[in-house]
Parts: structure tokens; C-alpha cells; sequence
């Protein structure tokens, strides 16, 4: 993964490099994401242009998926379910929490570029709700002293 500015050049090469495949949209936003650990700007239309598409059109797919992102996240990326299982069981107290804490909102980053906290709508735990993940770690029954624990441990 890189951090750096991307080229014209080095984007329309992941670009190009998708075009083989059939329906080559979420596979090209799939390689910049991976290549860049987010989607930049510059790429909606170039990726409009190569592929006959609106930017509107590019854009409303990448915003679709919850898992692209417009810049690159922290360290660690901590994600809470707020789906109605998890909602039930205190997931937005303990969102308001860590957001509190963190002094950011939801799918934003510390300014030391340490944590990203994301919204998602299932982790697939909802008997031991709420659920969240730390990274690749899932936390059932989490709270802010568990997902603290699990991000200490991350470090």
C-alpha cells in the first residue's frame, strides 16, 4: 500500500489494467483502493472517461460501498455495527463514546492518522451485541474499554 500522490500515469495503469475483465468498474476501484488504501480524487474521471461513464455515475458506485474510501485511513481502522441487533444493545452510546473520545466523526481519522472509526451494518455478531472489529480482531459484546484494549493491543 502507498501513501504518496498518485500520477495520471500510475492511475490510468491500474485503470488500464482491469479493462480485460467484464464489468470492470469495482475491479478498477478495487486495485486503487488496494494500491492506494483509498480512491483518489483524480481517478473518478479518468476511470468516467476510460469507461464511457459519468463521474456522477462513477461516484454514486464508489460511495455505494461502504469499504471504498475517498482518503486513506488510519493505523487502525475501528468499525461499529449499527444495525437495529446491535442498535438494541447500546452501539450508539457506545459510537457516541469512541467518536467523543477520538474527537472525530463517523469515517473520520485522528489527526495523528492513528485510528479511522467507520459505520457498518453487520459483523454477523448480533447474539452478542454490539459488535464492532478493531483492524481484522472482531469484538463481540464490545464497549469503549474493550475496543480501547483491542486498539492498545493493536499498537
Amino acid at each position: 500500500m502507498r501513501h504518496s500522490k498518485p500520477t495520471a500515469d500510475e492511475i490510468q495503469a491500474l485503470i488500464d489494467g482491469q479493462m480485460h475483465l467484464e464489468g470492470p468498474l469495482l475491479p478498477i476501484l478495487h486495485a486503487l483502493q488496494e494500491a492506494y488504501d483509498h480512491v483518489p480524487e483524480a481517478a473518478l474521471g479518468m476511470i468516467a472517461e476510460t469507461l464511457n461513464l459519468t463521474k456522477a455515475e462513477v461516484h454514486g458506485v464508489m460511495s455505494f460501498y461502504h469499504d471504498f474510501r475517498k482518503a486513506p485511513a488510519g493505523r487502525h481502522v475501528v468499525k461499529i455495527c449499527r444495525a437495529e441487533a446491535c442498535q438494541s444493545m447500546g452501539a450508539n452510546a457506545l459510537s457516541d463514546a469512541v467518536l467523543e473520545k477520538l474527537g472525530i466523526g463517523w469515517g473520520g481519522t485522528t489527526p495523528d492518522g492513528s485510528v479511522t472509526v467507520e459505520a457498518v451494518y453487520c459483523l454477523g455478531l448480533c447474539a452478542c451485541a454490539p459488535a464492532a472489529m478493531v483492524d481484522d480482531q472482531l469484538i463481540a459484546r464490545a464497549d469503549a474499554a474493550r475496543l480501547e484494549k483491542a486498539l492498545e493491543g493493536a499498537a
